[in-house]
């Protein structure tokens, strides 16, 4: 079959090995054993994965050539610290490690100003974030990642948003070879029926009962699921699950 060259960030694709996940290992074994040239093989096996995570940030910055080299720095990051002992197959712990290099420069580089002791607790939690999915081997919930923290659901969640990139009103969100949609297009001034609606709900959340209000402020709130509230309540999910469905309904009889 046919190698077709595609040039990104000035690397020919076509002229980049791809390793399998054998060849991976061995090669991670070499370099934990201190060969220096197993590291070299195992960055430009790899590349490709880099360039694949580039291309989500293709219509926020400028310069792919600076983002490539911060993806290149995430992936020997991951390199140097991924651990052979856990059953992981290394591209799952490095898109992770990877993507946090990238969205760490583009914040440090972003015109909004974020207060430093957010970005210190947004900082801690990526860092946890990313030993916590090296270590299980999925990516884990915000409620894992406060309990390490010992903070709050809301801090923690709260710092990792205010540090997720911006987008601009100007970005495109649908074109069909025509007229392009940007997102300004989408939206309209709701600002006054946005806060009455959000009196109302206040209102209607007050007027439930106390068990029902606090199920309804963590799940929608917070964001917790149903299977850790009952662990922190003490009931079980079923219970959880009738409590909120009886507490929506409540709220939407409230506000007909």
């Amino acid at each position: 079959m046919a190698r077709h060259k595609v040039d990104i960030c000035g690397v020919n694709t076509a002229n980049i090995n791809v390793l399998s996940n054998n060849e991976q290992i061995e090669l991670l074994k070499k370099f934990k054993e201190g060969d220096i040239f197993a590291k070299d093989e195992l960055v430009s096996g790899n590349l490709k994965l880099v360039l694949s995570i580039l291309r989500k940030f293709s219509n926020r910055v400028d310069n792919m050539d600076d983002l490539f080299q911060v993806g290149c720095i995430g992936l020997i990051k991951a390199i140097e610290n991924f651990d052979l002992s856990h059953e992981v197959r290394f591209s799952t712990y490095a898109v992770p490690m990877i993507l946090g290099e990238i969205k760490r420069y583009l914040r440090d580089n972003n015109s909004v100003r974020i207060a430093r002791s957010i970005k210190d607790t947004a900082y801690k939690a990526n860092k946890i974030k990313e030993e916590l999915t090296n270590e299980l081997g999925k990516e884990p919930s915000i409620h894992m990642i406060a309990a390490k923290l010992n903070m709050s659901d809301f801090e923690v969640g709260n710092a990792l948003d205010s540090m997720k990139d911006t987008i601009s009103m100007s970005e495109p969100i649908y074109s069909d070879g025509g007229d392009t949609i940007y997102l300004e297009d989408q939206l309209k001034d709701k600002k006054n029926e946005d806060f009455d609606l959000h009196v109302e709900l206040k209102d209607a959340i007050a007027k439930l009962k106390e068990k029902e209000q606090f199920i309804i402020r963590e799940r929608y709130l917070i964001g917790k699921t149903q299977m850790e509230l009952a662990n922190e309540i003490g009931i079980s999910q079923a219970q959880i699950s009738r409590l909120e469905k009886s507490g929506l309904e409540n709220i939407k009889k409230m506000m007909q």
